[in-house]
């Protein structure tokens, strides 16, 4: 499409055209995961808060943030891209999110609902799975990356949601 002509219907469709472009790109990195998006509202079934994917990747989790807001540490690898997405249709008093690899040592980051709260989780007890157990969780979307200490580990892992 030419946007150098001088005549109206030109230029609109032009505009109309970068306009959509510019405005349709954030909503698509904002809901993009690797694997499920998870839906829950308070007294879910327990079984709509499990979803599976596999590790792998190098992207450093602390480029996200080095320290969550509980200052822990956020340590791991995984896909630049969030593993999963989490929406809250209403706030939560308490969750609890774990990571069950069989034994790979995972760690996990939530970032939500802005961009600034970050959970962060490695060992669970002796487990090396990953594991954030939190209070006040608000209504809205969460970005969740499930890593692993070193980079470029593979393995298939199951994330269990636990309203408590």
């Amino acid at each position: 499409m030419k946007c150098r002509r001088p005549q109206l219907h030109f230029q609109t469709g032009c505009l109309l055209a970068i306009f959509t472009a510019i405005t349709a790109t954030p909503a698509i990195a904002e809901t993009a995961a690797n694997f499920a998006t998870l839906k829950l509202s308070p007294d879910f079934n327990p079984a709509q808060g499990i979803v599976s994917g596999y590790t792998g990747g190098s992207y450093s989790l602390s480029a996200i943030s080095n320290r969550d807001r509980d200052k822990k540490a956020c340590i791991g690898f995984a896909d630049p891209t969030p593993d999963h997405i989490l929406i809250l249709e209403k706030d939560f008093a308490q969750l609890k999110i774990l990571v069950n690899s069989g034994g790979y040592d995972t760690t996990l980051l939530i970032q939500g609902p802005d961009e600034t709260t970050i959970r962060c989780g490695d060992d669970t007890g002796k487990n090396k799975d990953a594991s954030i157990s939190d209070r006040k969780w608000k209504s809205g979307t969460y970005r969740v990356w499930v890593g692993t200490f070193n980079p470029q580990v593979k393995g298939n892992y199951t994330l269990t949601v636990q309203q408590q």
